[in-house]
């Protein structure tokens, strides 16, 4: 009697061993492959573009603490004597960022892209990501307006050109939030007057740019307040 169960209670033993056994291999299982997928989550997560109030990488931001914004991280003296307004575009496009409006506008005979900053939509650039041209930081006139305006405009305005078109869709909230930014970090340090910010369509006849959506009531109540 004691001999049988001895043998029943090994038996029992060793399947409660085995038991435990597959038990720890199924956790260990399920935690390689939570990692395995946390690890293909990051990696993919790192080639989007990233939403938020940023400045392209190729600019970094300034150490000083009396300027930090890195708008303001320039090659050149800021030129507080040659800036008197602010003009608003679209790119008309539904995607782009810098370094394509640049190609573009070098196909067409620039230097350089003609805008002084761009801001993406999620497409091609992150959502409301800010990107500073190069006739920003090296404080150079722009090519952004058209006809007779653009003798003034191109030498005394800043161009900044929001990614999309605002004739068929409305602009991101996270783009008008960073232009709002913008402008009023260009206001706060050059004192252009709100009445000195432009639409390209108020300078230039038969031009809708920034578009119809262009939400420039609600824009220019933000600036006031």
């Amino acid at each position: 009697m004691s001999a049988a169960r001895g043998r029943k209670g090994g038996r029992t033993s060793r399947r409660e061993a085995a038991r435990d056994a597959r038990r720890t291999r199924m956790v260990w299982t399920v935690f390689v492959v939570a990692a395995s997928m946390l690890v293909v989550v990051l990696a993919m997560s790192e080639g989007r573009p990233r939403a938020g109030f940023l400045v392209a990488t190729n600019v970094s931001p300034m150490a000083s603490s009396e300027r930090p914004d890195p708008i303001f991280d320039l090659r050149a003296e800021l030129d507080l004597d040659r800036w008197t307004g602010i003009v608003i575009h679209h790119l008309g496009r539904p995607a782009g960022d810098a370094e394509s409006i640049r190609r573009q506008h070098q196909a067409w005979g620039y230097a350089s892209m003609g805008y002084h900053f761009v801001i993406g939509n999620g497409n091609g650039l992150g959502d409301g990501v800010i990107q500073v041209g190069e006739r920003w930081t090296h404080q150079q006139p722009g090519v952004h307006v058209l006809d007779a305006a653009g003798e003034h405009h191109n030498e005394r305005s800043i161009g900044i050109c929001l990614i999309g078109n605002g004739d068929r869709r409305p602009f991101t909230a996270a783009q008008i939030e960073s232009l709002v930014r913008l402008v009023r970090a260009l206001q706060d340090e050059i004192g252009v007057p709100a009445d000195r910010v432009y639409r390209h369509s108020d300078l230039v006849a038969g031009v809708s740019s920034p578009g119809t959506w262009f939400p420039i009531a609600a824009f220019r109540d933000r600036l006031r307040r």
